[in-house]
């Protein structure tokens, strides 16, 4: 079977069987080459596909054509209200992103409680106890596209790029950089300190996303406690949803 999570900026992809995944593939989105390219990847397999998508309709409309070719057995996830001990906060389970559903079911596999923060196109974070119960979440604007926001409404600060440095710059550049992450890195606090607040032991986190490799051993120094990368969480908790529904036969 093959498993596919379509981000907003690119869409991974991997073969499972029973057992797990196999090796991650990342395509761009940009360009027209990626039909070719996924038709590349899939090799001819017409082994059967679930998908999940928070991409806009057109990339997902284009990924969809390809993965029907030749009769292949598709389903589209979505999220879901109840699943496999996973109960979200949100009334309208189509509000929640599926990405955040799906990162979820993989955090309930592990036991314990979770907070989970992905530094993608948008810095998300939720939370979940120890009995499953989704407690919510905060979404936030992620460090780049703060960067790009500030640029375009003040041309003062469009002064070129530089690297964020812990503590404070001397050049403008280099204060955007920095502030834009210490102010991703202050929403995370906050959520950890509501977390402290809301749970009877402290959640175990994790981190996934673009800046998540940079950021993890800053916001662990800040936190004291562990942060532990988990950067295909999504496509996990979609072959955690296949194999409990059947999809995935002992070998696949």
């Amino acid at each position: 079977m093959w498993l596919l999570d379509l981000g907003n900026s690119r869409l991974k992809l991997a073969r499972a069987g029973a057992d797990g995944l196999g090796p991650v593939l990342a395509l761009p989105y940009e360009g027209p080459e990626l039909e070719s390219r996924l038709r590349a990847a899939l090799a001819g397999d017409g082994a059967p596909a679930w998908w999940a998508s928070v991409a806009p309709d057109e990339r997902s409309a284009r990924v969809a054509a390809v993965l029907a070719e030749g009769g292949r057995r598709v389903e589209r996830v979505h999220s879901r209200r109840e699943a496999l001990g996973l109960r979200i906060a949100y009334a309208d389970p189509a509000r929640l992103g599926v990405d955040r559903f799906l990162a979820l079911l993989a955090a309930r596999a592990l036991g314990g409680a979770h907070l989970l923060a992905s530094f993608g196109s948008a810095l998300t974070v939720d939370l979940l106890d120890a009995e499953g119960r989704h407690r919510g979440g905060l979404v936030g604007i992620a460090p780049w596209h703060a960067r790009q926001a500030l640029a375009a409404r003040f041309p003062a600060l469009d002064r070129g790029e530089a690297e964020a440095v812990p503590g404070f710059a001397d050049d403008t550049p280099a204060a955007v950089a920095g502030g834009v992450e210490a102010q991703a890195l202050g929403l995370l606090l906050v959520a950890w300190h509501e977390a402290r607040a809301l749970l009877p032991e402290p959640p175990r986190v994790s981190v996934a996303g673009g800046d998540a490799t940079r950021l993890a051993p800053r916001l662990a120094a800040l936190l004291g406690v562990p942060v532990e990368r988990a950067e295909h969480r999504v496509l996990e908790g979609l072959h955690r949803l296949a194999v409990a529904e059947g999809a995935l036969p002992g070998r696949c």
